[in-house]
């Protein structure tokens, strides 16, 4: 069994003063053998504690363009036999400001995002994204598509702040993980 720590929109110092503890004591907790990061990470700090775990995968969210614009866009990555797609999840600019007045007008539905996660990965067993702060842990024609949410500011308040684990198995088995925090 290999496990994956999975995180996203951590929003370090723009929402958040510091990364959540909590976040690093489950992955701990859970032995992760790697870190995904999905984006809107904010300060490259944020990678560098989670590196001090495990080794970090990371990509570029809609608020990164400044201090981690190096960063790609999506990922393709396999671990353990199981192809895992990681994109933040906003899309091309367009994209995003038609998500938002979409959202502003509809509120969140994953309708919006699931064809182009699909499009980005056609292969991926697994596809990691975030941006949207909810937690999602869904399979879908074949593919999980997680969203570990956010460690600091769900999208709601309903929802608690979260981070996932993907549990990778043999076989190509593959379980997610949401842990509210």
């Amino acid at each position: 069994m290999l496990t994956l720590g999975v995180i996203s929109d951590t929003h370090v110092p723009d929402r958040a003063r510091c990364l959540e503890q909590r976040a690093l004591d489950v992955f701990y907790s859970a032995k992760a053998a790697a870190i995904l990061h999905a984006g809107d990470i904010s300060v490259r700090r944020v990678l560098e504690q989670l590196g001090e775990l495990a080794p970090v995968h990371a990509v570029r969210g809609n608020r990164d363009w400044a201090a981690l614009g190096k960063l790609p866009v999506k990922l393709d990555l396999e671990f353990g036999g199981v192809n895992i797609g990681l994109v933040h999840g906003h899309g091309r600019w367009n994209e995003y400001l038609i998500d938002r007045v979409e959202y502003l007008v509809r509120g969140y539905r994953l309708e919006m995002f699931q064809p182009r996660l699909a499009a980005s990965f056609p292969k991926a067993r697994v596809i990691v994204f975030g941006h949207t702060h909810r937690p999602l842990n869904q399979w879908i024609d074949g593919v999980l598509l997680f969203n570990p949410g956010s460690p600091h500011f769900p999208d709601v308040k309903s929802i608690a702040p979260s981070v996932g684990l993907l549990h990778l198995g043999a076989g190509g088995d593959v379980v997610g993980e949401l842990v509210e925090l």
